[in-house]
């Protein structure tokens, strides 16, 4: 009887894990996913201008959230503010999906993790159908009225067949898992240490119905893996940041009174508010949980993750992703004039 020692095998499933994080041809075995690999590939390894920014990239150190969207940047002696949400490069195959800074890391770890995803257990499966209707609503330019409500129910049944029939597929290649009665229950880890803000599961549940080509395969997977990278960015939290001027939107509001008769609510519309000046501090609280929960993904996830991971393509070089904002030289000379 032949007895093989355990950790030797345990060893080896570890170190192939990490390959097949680090190395796309090992998890790339399809020839459409392959190709999308490529193109990021090629895309970034052109021209001297790539080959400077790829440095820039690689090499950074974090110094600092600047204001709510741009992180603060150091390479060298140069200092560089990063939009993390809302600089943009392209990806183009039937349609444009424009891809954020944060949104183009993700996009690219979705492939490079294709079909080799750890999973996200949700602890109460979410309906599909109730997320369609919600995410729509979410796009009414009136969503408190009911004109449209048989509509949205109905692109919300339809969707959630479709998003059924797909379930196999995937929970394969993306661990998105869909039951039978049309749940979700499931989502990839696409960084690890980081897990995408929920609330926006909805719009992404009605992007996998209407935005992915589900007819040809390279452009399925792509347009998946633009989905995932939408959804999993690093937006803003919903609620606004209570820090500086923003404090304002946590004051308390009441409805106006009655100036003639004195102690009876007035008879206006519910726009008719006034505010106080107490704080709702237990809302400040939770906001000021939520965007120091932000900006230590930023620092110690998002950044960490860029330097090992993202391959700059062509446009992030010239659109504004990276701006210079000072060189310590000239700086040291206009100290010196002073």
């Amino acid at each position: 009887m032949l007895l093989v020692d355990p950790f030797p095998v345990v060893l080896f499933c570890v170190m192939s894990s990490v390959r097949q994080r680090r190395n796309p041809n090992e998890t790339a075995d399809l020839t459409s996913i392959q190709e999308l690999i490529d193109d990021i590939d090629c895309n970034c390894h052109s021209g001297n201008i790539l080959i400077k920014f790829a440095e820039i990239v690689r090499q950074c150190t974090y110094i600092g959230m600047a204001d709510d969207v741009f992180a603060l940047l150091q390479h060298k002696t140069h200092l560089y503010l990063a939009n993390v949400v809302n600089l943009s490069s392209m990806l183009a195959l039937n349609f444009h999906y424009q891809c954020f800074y944060s949104k183009e890391l993700m996009y690219q770890q979705v492939l490079q993790r294709f079909a080799h995803f750890n999973a996200i257990q949700l602890s109460d499966p979410a309906p599909l159908p109730e997320l369609i209707v919600l995410a729509l609503k979410e796009e009414d330019l009136d969503p408190e009225s009911s004109e449209n409500d048989d509509l949205k129910e109905k692109i919300a049944e339809m969707n959630t067949e479709l998003l059924k029939q797909k379930a196999e597929m995937l929970e394969e290649y993306f661990c998105i898992k869909i039951d039978t009665h049309g749940n979700l229950s499931r989502l990839p880890v696409i960084l690890d240490q980081y897990t995408p803000v929920m609330d926006h599961v909805p719009e992404f549940v009605l992007c996998l119905g209407n935005d992915v080509d589900w007819e040809e395969e390279k452009s399925c997977f792509q347009s998946i893996a633009a989905a995932l990278g939408n959804f999993y960015a690093l937006h803003p939290p919903l609620m606004p940041n209570p820090s500086g001027e923003g404090l304002v939107n946590y004051k308390k509001r009441k409805a106006f009174t009655n100036t003639e008769n004195e102690g009876e609510p007035s008879n206006s519309t519910g726009d008719d508010v006034e505010m106080e000046d107490e704080i709702d501090h237990e809302l400040v609280s939770e906001a000021e949980a939520a965007w120091a929960q932000r900006e230590w993904s930023i620092q110690h996830v998002l950044f960490p993750a860029m330097r090992l991971f993202l391959k700059p393509p062509t446009s992030m070089a010239t659109n504004g992703t990276f701006v210079q904002v000072a060189t310590l030289e000239k700086l040291y000379k206009i100290f010196e004039r002073c």
